[in-house]
């Protein structure tokens, strides 16, 4: 179990709980969600609660990750998208802070399962939808129908515009859940490498200095990747919320 690579994103219950024969039991990914947010939630009232003129360090990181996010949000979706800044930052940290959460030793990753990534993806998709439809009624439906395209093709483009639509949710969530799933792998793989090899003595300890420098590198690697995956997930979300806002090509 310790050199399992899998065994680290097993769901396991901590608080069993069943209604009318529904599962809602409390789990350890249940438990490192709601950790998630009340650790991005206290960073950002902590560092903000007492704002100086000067900002500290601490109050640094809170300004240049809004200001980063405003300032995505308005380059993708112009300064009518900042109605959805609250769902954009929201998201951001979030992300974040679970993939930063899962670079700890015996944490938990809940972005590296699809259902939580999923979940997620259709949160955005679904506030587009429904924006979208509210704002502009059918209008909304020229999303799929680009300016431009001769009346002959219009069938082709529309269904490619609309596959490509339904294809958002899927290659946003699977998108996260992939990297971090493989990520996390291929870490404790390498991990384990140096402790089965450190059995074997002192020529097993000299071999292990290979893989122990490439669990180093991953782990950098991981810290960045946990980041860029946020990122990547926060500027597609903006893109699509443009859609709701500005649906004509």
């Amino acid at each position: 179990m310790a050199t399992d690579p899998i065994h680290q994103f097993q769901i396991s219950k901590l608080i069993p709980i069943e209604i009318g024969g529904l599962d809602f039991s409390f789990t350890n990914s249940s438990a490192f969600m709601l950790a998630t947010v009340l650790g991005a939630g206290a960073f950002l009232f902590l560092t903000t609660s007492s704002r100086g003129l000067v900002p500290g360090r601490l109050q640094s990181v809170s300004e240049m990750a809004y200001e980063f996010i405003a300032s995505m949000l308005r380059d993708a979706a112009g300064s009518q998208g900042m109605r959805f800044f609250p769902l954009v930052f929201s998201l951001f940290m979030f992300v974040l802070v679970a993939n930063l959460f899962g670079m700890v030793p015996y944490f938990f990753t809940v972005t590296s399962h699809i259902i939580v990534t999923f979940a997620l993806a259709m949160l955005v998709i679904g506030t587009v939808l429904i924006y979208g439809f509210w704002k502009h009624g059918f209008k909304f439906l020229n999303l799929f129908v680009p300016d431009g395209v001769p009346a002959a093709l219009i069938p082709l483009v529309v269904l490619i515009e609309v596959v490509s639509f339904l294809s958002r949710p899927v290659s946003l969530s699977v998108r996260l859940f992939a990297n971090m799933l493989a990520g996390h792998i291929t870490l404790k793989v390498f991990a384990g490498f140096v402790t089965s090899l450190s059995a074997f003595g002192a020529v097993g300890v000299a071999g292990a200095v290979l893989p122990l420098a490439m669990t180093v590198a991953l782990t950098g690697l991981e810290f960045l990747v946990a980041f860029l995956q946020a990122y990547v997930f926060a500027v597609l979300t903006c893109m699509y919320l443009n859609d709701a806002l500005h649906p004509s090509h």
